[in-house]
């Protein structure tokens, strides 16, 4: 009778084992991304699309923790984190902060790489940049799953300049990649690697004349407070992929990471659509207010003159000329 008992007690504890941890197995997985902005700003707008989609495309049970604000330090941590797989599971970065693993990767958010919208459009629709993701998944660990982005970047500035002669020696910050060094001082300016954090105060405390970025970037960091003449140089428009951790990426069922990839495309275009049709707008918000003022800038063509031959030679340097050539004949 004792052996009957302890028996029956056996197996109700390996029943109740097995309850737990079938129902451990089937607690909601949770995925974590960061942002440097607030709720109004492009990019944790697309993350929250990515983040519904996601939901809407899986159909069971998932929570999502984007944390906002920097929070979790600037996008170079973002990106360092999901290559290590921990801390961050998706995250919206510069292609700057990638080119450690892939130096062709900072070139495609390069000045005067597309000639409008319309062009930057095409080249994403077509995947054209499939290559520098392949890389960058390969040797990062770190998968491209949509392009977000579309701000026009111009150059905000403690001091005017209206041309190429009045921008010769202008202090100004720049993306780590060197094809930014390289461009910049190619047209004459003064180019400076500062952490992005730190442009704020580096113009105000002398450091340097100026920075560069799109209207949301001018408007989430108040760039307008030290350096409120907006310089018209349209001279970059904004590739900013939406990434996601390949350590984290395999660890997940297959009807998610399905889930994941279909929403990481549908979420960068929405991220492009938004962030393009916003830009004139914030500029107009801001100028308005008299936080600004743009200064039509008449040397762009001569710009652009001097750059290209920079461009084709970095192209080639990096393994990167037969996307280059890709992109200008579209």
């Amino acid at each position: 009778m004792r052996d009957s008992i302890r028996a029956l007690r056996r197996s109700l504890m390996v029943l109740g084992l097995a309850v737990s941890g079938a129902a451990f197995a089937q607690a909601p997985i949770t995925l974590h991304g960061a942002s440097q902005f607030n709720d109004d700003h492009a990019f944790t707008k697309a993350m929250v699309k990515f983040e519904q989609l996601v939901k809407q495309y899986y159909g069971k049970p998932i929570n999502f923790v984007l944390h906002k604000n920097s929070e979790l330090g600037l996008e170079k941590d973002y990106f360092a984190y999901m290559n290590q797989g921990v801390s961050v599971d998706y995250a919206i970065v510069s292609p700057a902060h990638m080119s450690t693993f892939s130096k062709a990767a900072p070139f495609i958010d390069a000045p005067f790489l597309f000639r409008d919208l319309a062009h930057w459009n095409k080249v994403l629709d077509a995947d054209t940049l499939k290559p520098v993701a392949d890389e960058v998944a390969a040797k990062a660990d770190v998968m491209l799953i949509g392009y977000a982005g579309g701000g026009t970047r111009n150059i905000f500035s403690n001091k005017v300049a209206k041309n190429m002669a009045e921008l010769k020696g202008l202090k100004v910050r720049v993306q780590g990649a060197p094809i930014w060094s390289k461009t910049f001082a190619a047209t004459g300016m003064s180019p400076s690697v500062i952490a992005y954090n730190e442009v704020y105060s580096a113009i105000q405390n002398g450091v340097i004349n100026a920075g560069e970025n799109e209207a949301a970037g001018v408007e989430a960091m108040k760039f307008y407070e030290v350096g409120p003449n907006l310089l018209m140089t349209q001279h970059a428009i904004t590739i900013r992929p939406l990434a996601f951790s390949g350590k984290t990426f395999k660890k997940l069922p297959p009807d998610l990471q399905a889930a994941i990839v279909k929403a990481g495309k549908e979420a960068g275009a929405y991220g492009r659509q938004i962030e393009s049709s916003e830009d004139s707008a914030k500029l107009d918000a801001m100028e308005k207010a008299g936080r600004l003022k743009r200064i039509p800038f008449a040397d762009r063509a001569a710009m652009k003159k001097s750059v290209d031959p920079v461009m084709a030679d970095y192209a080639k340097e990096i393994g990167a000329d037969a996307i280059y050539n890709k992109i200008n004949a579209m």
